[in-house]
């Protein structure tokens, strides 16, 4: 199966504290990978390196066969990108800004198509701040997806959904998965994880603690739910309230 993220060994540091240590990730096309850990455990650093906007200090990173430090013009229109913390115009119609988004691209899926499958058809004439925190979030996949992108990196996608939307998400990310399209995400829900994930990166303080598949992981833990590993992986036990 070819391998469309590839990265050996990434160490990364700030102000002499190791953020990333000899991380080692290999994404197939066409497959959900997973990248857990609590705040501040590497994950944004790691997806800031393997799309370029970092440089790392060590180690090696290939994304589609291309240098994300040489090549991010010709891998920006290969890649779709949906951050939780995003900042886009607040008093810019969500038509509008959809629109802006598909002019920055060759190939696009046409917006409106996503719109409705995300149910916000009605609030395409809405002005961003006026929409709800689940609908931003809605807006903010529909715009990763727009350029019809290989690969999309999403980041807490689901958050401020309800159960019905989530799976909505959940449902349509598994058809683009189907028609090839990679995704690697980052999520605190593991009902998310176990539903969508074909392999997980638990990481703690920038170090692997776990690599492979869900059913892996609750294995080589004492425990039968993905939740109770995750936390017992990541040592978060101790700071729950008992």
């Amino acid at each position: 199966m070819e391998t469309t993220i590839n990265v050996k060994q990434l160490s990364k540091t700030y102000d002499g504290i190791l953020a990333v240590d000899n991380v080692n990730i290999s994404v197939a096309r066409g497959t959900v990978f997973g990248l857990l850990g609590a705040n501040g455990a590497g994950k944004s650093t790691i997806i800031e390196c393997i799309l370029g906007t970092k440089r790392q200090d060590s180690g090696e990173v290939s994304i589609l066969g291309m240098n994300p430090q040489r090549e991010r013009k010709k891998l920006f229109e290969k890649v779709g990108v949906q951050f939780q913390e995003a900042n886009y115009q607040e008093n810019i119609r969500v038509g509008e800004l959809c629109e802006v988004t598909e002019s920055l691209y060759k190939t696009t899926i046409d917006y409106k198509v996503l719109l409705k499958q995300f149910g916000l058809s009605e609030k395409s004439k809405s002005l961003v701040n006026e929409l709800s925190s689940g609908q931003r979030q809605r807006l903010f996949i529909i715009l990763a997806l727009i350029p019809n992108p290989e690969i999309v990196f999403l980041d807490e996608l689901t958050t401020g959904l309800d159960s019905k939307a989530r799976r909505d998400v959940w449902n349509f990310l598994s058809y683009l998965k189907k028609q090839g399209l990679t995704i690697l995400l980052t999520s605190h829900f593991m009902d998310e994880i176990e539903a969508l994930c074909d392999e997980i990166c638990i990481l703690k303080q920038g170090k692997t603690v776990f690599y492979g598949n869900v059913n892996e992981a609750i294995l080589a833990s004492p425990f039968e739910k993905l939740e109770d590993a995750y936390l017992w992986y990541t040592e978060e036990f101790e700071n729950e309230n008992i």
